[in-house]
């Protein structure tokens, strides 16, 4: 009886919930946010996280200092090409599709824009990071 009260009374106070996350230690730029690395503070500010799905797992783009909320900018997907990297670079449109060698001007992770210079022809393009590291330019 008493632990289908406590269910009860778990379950009527519906979803618990922080309002910002904040460092919990000084992360450097390029490390990986585990759950302890974080931790919650009561405030909201428009542009910070407020969900530990959507920090951990994610490297740090800057430095993130103990007791600071997170902004969802400052973290981003883990890297997977780093900076003057070489890369696959894929153009495809209506059938057409080339192939061809480039230099990543940036780090970037999946999903992510990247800058690349064609080896071939030294033209700059953008293109999306695919899983597999190489680039995926579009039109």
């Amino acid at each position: 009886m008493i632990f289908r009260l406590s269910l009860i009374l778990l379950l009527a106070a519906g979803p618990v919930s922080a309002d910002m996350i904040v460092a919990a230690r000084t992360i450097r730029p390029q490390e990986i946010i585990t759950s302890g690395d974080v931790g919650f503070q009561a405030g909201k500010i428009a542009g910070i996280a407020n969900r530990l799905d959507q920090v951990i797992g994610q490297e740090a783009r800057v430095a993130l200092y103990a007791g600071r909320p997170i902004r969802l900018t400052d973290i981003g997907e883990p890297a997977v090409v780093e900076r003057n990297q070489m890369v696959s670079v894929i153009f495809e449109s209506h059938g057409l599709r080339i192939a061809t060698e480039g230099r990543a001007l940036d780090r970037a992770g999946v999903g992510e824009m990247i800058r690349v210079m064609n080896m071939s022809s030294r033209a700059t393009v953008s293109g999306e990071v695919l899983p597999d590291g190489r680039i995926r330019v579009m039109q």
